[in-house]
Parts: structure tokens; C-alpha cells; sequence
């Protein structure tokens, strides 16, 4: 598949951060066809090791973001781990470079609001990789939404089932909360932001719970600051959860969390994540003046969206069955769309579906519901963006 992009004009690509999600920015190179990557920024030799390894002698590789700057980048991704965000993106962006950044934006509103105001006055392009938005599961969601189908939506709840939990996020740097906030905040914000897009509003208040329930009772750690998420993870290997080995020296984030929101149109919502269940999928209930619809599965393979219209006892194939329409390639098929999205607004500014705006505000609920979770679940009430803020990525959005 090669993605057809606006203009034809060859473009020079980096990286920020060469661990697990740094193969993100070659995958969008090979789609795009007229797109290299030239540059990598790792301060660590792992990371350096597997830029050379993948790239060759001919990549330009160094410690610090003045790498990609000095090698006269077109663009940059940003996949550094989470809590570096805001120092990577503000400083290419302060340089000119439109940059893609890794979902979450931030760990904290505070740096992501920081992200948002350097964008605004820089004038320069910013994409946050957001995936999630471009799945078929959702936007065919979204398209039942709006042609009414349930109504005006007024409830949506996701229970987020993270089977690989043990493996992607309690054997690495995801396990400390100083590098992640919390996992509610690093898994979640895919979540708050389709609650968001599918009730059409922002969360305006939160309230959080959550707890360590199973994962700190193992007490068998290992280092792996060498190795990549792929080069551990095994479903067949690592299960029961309790018999998972090898886990992070620093492990103080919850594997269990629930949070409620409340949002600026009145909607209602509720996302819980578990990390030890032994699938790994999201479900989706939304409710509406004049039915609900559910999603089962997340792809194609077996997956279909269901819909309640009348009265009703138990029934479990729903009075409507919608399939969720078949797309090539990773999450999916997100990540093409994502990938073109992005080369196409870098190239002529041509508008996305994917907003900081709502990276935003899903970083601000997560966040503050973290906060409140760790304070004895006291509600959180989420600040408003800044108006100029606001206008400017409203523009660039569709």
C-alpha cells in the first residue's frame, strides 16, 4: 500500500526516542514512499544500537533533540517515553519542525497545556498520534451517532479488558508513576478521547479509583532498560498473571482503576481498565434518548456493533447488527490513515480528524481522575482551555 499524499515534495524524517513505538515513523516512511528517515535521537546505546541496525550507517544519530534540528528535518515523531513529551515537542516546535507526537501529549495538563500554548505561538504544525479515532469500530460508531440511530447520546461506558497488562506495562519504565502519571492515564486517554468523540463533548469533572491488586505481590525484578516490549512479551508464557517473572524494579502504579466523568453537554460517562483479565479488548456502551448500542470486538475478525432500538428482555444479538468494515494495516487499520494524515498536513496543511484539542482534554481528565484516585476519590474539576488556544487547532481540524 502507498499512501497518496497532497504534495510530492520528498520528505526528511526523525525520531525521537528509538524504543518500542520508534518503529512507528519507519512504517509511515514505507507507506508514504516518498518519505526517509535520517535522523534518530536516543541518549541510550540500546536505542542508538537499533537505529544503526534498522537504518543503516548513512542515519544521522545523536543524544539530544539538536540532532534532528542540525540535520535539517522535514518532520519529527516524537516517541520518547511518556514524561519527556513535553520537553521533545516544545523544543522542535520551537525549531520549525512539525512534529507527531505518541499518545498521551503529556503527562500532566500542565505540560500539555504547555505543548498547546508553545503550537499556538509558534505557528508550528502539531499532530498527536491518536489512532484510535481512525479505527472503523469507531467511526462507523460515530456515523450510527449522527444518522440517529440511539438518539441524543446521553451515557457512555468502556470497560477496557488489558490481558498483555503484565507484560506491556509492569516489566519497564510504565510501572513508575514518575514517568507515567499513572496507567490510567497512559491507557485511558485512547478511552477518554472516543468517549469523547462519541458523546460530542469534553469532561468537565472527574472522580478516580483505583488500586495495586495484584501485581505488587511478585516479587521476582529484573532490569530490561536494554530491551523492547516485543522482546519480552509472551501470552502463552506468562500466565496466570501471579506467575509473571521479571517485573519492573519500580513498580508503583495501579493495575486496576475506574473513573467517572461528566462532561460540558451533560453526557455521562465511565471507564474502567483492568490489567491481569485474560482477553485484551475495549467495550463500548452507549446510550441514547432512543436506544443504545454496544461494539463486539474491536475488528472485522468476528467483530460486529449491536443495536437496542425497542423494549426488550435479555437479548444478546440486539435488534440490529452492524459489521465493522474491513481495513488493512496495524490497529486496525488506523495506522495508514494516521500515517497519511499527518505527511498530508505536514506537507500542505490539509485539515485532520485528529485535534490536540482533544488530546488535550483527554490528557486533563486522565490526569485530574489520577489525582483524585490517590486523594480519596474527591471529584476533580477540569480548567477550560485558553480561548486563543482553542481557535488556532479549531482551524486546523476538521
Amino acid at each position: 500500500m502507498t499512501i497518496e499524499s497532497d504534495m510530492t515534495s520528498h520528505l526528511r524524517l526523525g525520531v525521537v526516542g528509538y524504543g518500542n513505538r520508534g518503529v512507528i515513523a519507519q512504517r509511515a516512511a514505507e507507506l508514504d514512499g516518498d518519505a526517509t528517515v535520517v535522523a534518530v535521537v536516543d541518549p541510550s546505546p540500546y536505542g542508538q544500537a537499533r537505529a544503526t541496525r534498522d537504518f543503516g550507517d548513512s542515519v544521522t544519530i545523536g543524544p539530544t533533540v539538536d540532532t534532528l534540528v542540525d540535520a535539517g528535518v522535514d518532520a519529527a515523531f516524537v516517541t520518547s517515553p511518556d514524561h519527556l513529551h513535553a520537553e521533545h515537542v516544545t523544543a522542535l516546535l520551537e525549531a520549525g519542525i512539525p512534529t507527531f507526537v505518541d499518545k498521551p501529549l503529556a503527562t500532566t495538563l500542565e505540560d500539555a497545556d504547555r505543548i498547546l500554548d508553545t503550537a499556538e505561538r509558534t505557528g508550528t504544525r502539531l499532530y498527536v498520534g491518536h489512532n484510535m479515532r481512525l479505527m472503523p469500530v469507531f467511526s462507523t460508531m460515530r456515523r450510527l451517532i449522527e444518522e440517529g440511530a440511539i438518539g441524543e447520546v446521553k451515557a457512555v461506558w468502556c470497560r477496557h479488558f488489558i490481558g498483555d497488562g503484565g507484560d506491556r506495562f509492569f516489566k519497564d519504565w510504565h510501572a513508575d508513576r514518575t514517568k507515567v502519571g499513572s496507567l490510567l492515564l497512559q491507557k485511558a486517554s485512547h478511552d477518554i478521547d472516543i468517549i469523547h468523540l462519541l458523546s460530542g463533548g469534553y469532561t468537565t469533572r472527574v472522580t478516580g479509583m483505583g488500586g495495586q491488586t495484584l501485581y505488587h505481590r511478585i516479587t521476582d525484578r529484573a532490569d530490561r532498560s536494554g530491551q523492547v516490549v516485543r522482546e519480552w512479551i509472551s501470552r502463552e508464557d506468562n500466565w496466570p498473571p501471579l506467575s509473571q517473572k521479571g517485573m519492573a524494579p519500580v513498580m508503583d502504579v495501579e493495575d486496576l482503576s475506574m473513573m467517572h466523568m461528566e462532561l460540558d453537554n451533560g453526557v455521562l460517562a465511565s471507564y474502567q481498565e483492568c490489567h491481569y483479565t485474560p482477553d485484551y479488548w475495549r467495550n463500548y456502551t452507549v446510550i441514547g434518548t432512543e436506544g443504545r448500542m454496544e461494539n463486539f470486538g474491536m475488528s472485522p475478525d468476528g467483530g460486529v456493533i449491536r443495536v437496542w432500538d425497542r423494549r426488550t428482555e435479555y437479548k444478546a444479538e440486539g435488534d440490529r447488527e452492524v459489521p465493522i468494515p474491513a481495513a488493512d494495516g496495524g490497529h486496525n487499520g488506523a495506522d495508514p490513515i494516521l500515517f497519511e494524515e499527518f505527511l498530508a498536513f505536514v506537507r500542505s496543511g490539509r485539515k485532520t480528524r485528529v485535534s490536540p484539542i482533544a488530546a488535550r482534554f483527554a490528557v486533563a481528565a486522565a490526569a485530574l481522575a489520577t489525582d483524585s484516585l490517590r486523594d480519596g476519590s474527591t471529584p476533580r474539576d477540569v480548567p477550560p482551555l485558553r480561548d486563543e488556544v482553542r481557535a488556532h487547532f479549531a482551524a486546523q481540524s476538521l
